[in-house]
């Protein structure tokens, strides 16, 4: 099997635990080429990695080549980021700057989240919403839409106010939403393939705290007429669930308090039970690496999370998938999915399900509606999983479900077009910033141009 042919499946190299990963790609000062990703299920195939210090560096490594991908914090677990020829590593683009008057911080390319937050907490600021894992980078995870949660709170991206962009011919482009309304609800969730993202601007707000509490047992029943009203319970909630027995195993109910204010904890929530301990999503594994719970303060960024910033992320060698449905019909699709229990749960590490608001930016997966997203850790059984993920999108099929750009998924590029009304104008975008395609690759091609 040649590059070409390997790199258009997502077939995996399963090599060692998750923290091994993570570990290498954070410490080390210059990436090298043939990495894995994150989870240690794809081995990335350009032949050159690049790791300029400067934007006159990137300039002229784009103008360089004749084909080129941005590689992030290597957190996708499918080939969005993977090239056959070269790749370029932002990481040592770590700026960070506030600006008081217009309430925004302007950063480098290269900086995480985990970095950003608490440097901006100590500068008296906070963004509206974090992922659940911090190791990730800010221009990685806008230009894939990845989210967060919270009934009102717009995922990642729509914090963006400004992009500074290297385009194939070697020349800066700022993307702002107000100088350029149209191009800029297409460019910032871009898939990597306008160009080369340099700096990103995010709109902040004044710092504070949340606290973090757990309920156990709730059935699932409960979310047939109340679901709204418990994704609706805190400022970011998620389900825990591995779809056994009508039961939601976890709920984490996180919520902005005043400066230092301990939550009174409930003794039920719908039915469900206060825990009496810090909690792991995966119940068997140690709550060490979570963010603290049990209604104990503290800032923004040590809550928002579901995991430290310093401690292995999530469960270990993993795979992830997530489909965006319209959140009106979230119990509906709960429902389609839990009949496939038995052939999700022995392969299943766990299931959380969250809530993200509608946004305007053309390939969010919560474009112009209100969301809930399904998503599926698995453990590291690459073919058992490939095979179930075409079984699970046909039931989610009446939902229009949109997948996580950055995970896996099959839905064909034919009907990946039609769940997004947006999507020939992002083609025209594309082919307007990029005629010649430097910034493609077979993800792009097929999942974008393949309809």
């Amino acid at each position: 099997m040649n590059k070409r042919q390997f790199l258009k499946t997502t077939s995996a190299i399963v090599s060692g635990t998750l923290l091994s990963h993570f570990a290498k790609a954070a410490d080390q000062k210059e990436p090298v080429a043939h990495e894995t990703n994150w989870a240690g299920n794809l081995r990335y195939h350009a032949d050159h990695l690049y790791a300029p210090h400067t934007v006159a560096e990137v300039q002229e490594t784009v103008r360089n080549c004749a084909s080129l991908r941005a590689l992030g914090s290597r957190h996708s677990f499918n080939t969005i980021a993977d090239s056959l020829t070269n790749q370029i590593s932002l990481v040592h683009l770590d700026s960070m700057e506030v600006d008081t008057k217009s309430q925004t911080v302007t950063v480098g390319a290269g900086v995480r989240y985990g970095t950003l937050a608490p440097w901006l907490d100590a500068k008296g600021f906070a963004v509206h919403n974090l992922a659940s894992l911090p190791h990730i980078t800010v221009a990685g995870a806008i230009a894939t839409a990845t989210h967060g949660s919270g009934v009102k709170n717009g995922n990642l991206s729509t914090a963006v106010r400004a992009l500074e962009i290297v385009t194939a011919d070697g020349e800066i482009h700022h993307v702002t939403r107000e100088s350029d309304p149209d191009h800029f609800h297409g460019a910032v969730v871009g898939l990597g393939a306008l160009g080369i993202v340099t700096k990103v601007t995010l709109a902040v707000q004044p710092r504070f705290d949340m606290t973090q509490i757990v309920y156990r047992d709730l059935s699932t029943a409960q979310l047939e007429h109340n679901l709204e009203a418990i994704m609706s319970a805190g400022y970011s909630v998620s389900l825990f669930t591995n779809w056994q027995n009508n039961r939601i195993a976890q709920v984490w109910i996180k919520n902005r308090v005043a400066n230092g204010e301990k939550t009174t904890i409930a003794p039920e929530f719908y039915g469900a039970k206060a825990a009496t301990r810090n909690m792991h999503p995966i119940e068997t594994n140690s709550a060490e690496n979570c963010t603290e719970q049990m209604g104990v303060p503290g800032p923004w960024y040590e809550r928002m999370p579901h995991f430290k910033m310093n401690f292995t992320p999530s469960n270990g060698a993993e795979l992830q998938t997530e489909y965006f449905v319209p959140r009106n019909r979230g119990y509906e699709a709960i429902r389609a999915v839990e009949t496939l229990r038995d052939k999700i749960t022995p392969h299943l590490l766990i299931t959380e399900l969250r809530s993200i608001a509608a946004d305007d930016l053309w390939m969010s997966m919560a474009y112009q509606r209100d969301s809930l997203a399904i998503h599926f850790t698995w453990k590291q059984e690459t073919p058992e999983v490939m095979a179930l993920l075409p079984q699970i999108e046909e039931k989610l099929a009446p939902f229009g479900p949109r997948p996580h750009w950055a995970k896996l998924f099959t839905i064909p590029p034919s009907r990946l077009k039609s769940l997004y009304p947006k999507h020939d104008d992002f083609a025209s975008l594309v082919n307007d910033h990029d005629p010649k395609g430097k910034f493609r690759n077979e993800f792009v091609n097929h999942n974008i141009f393949g309809a």
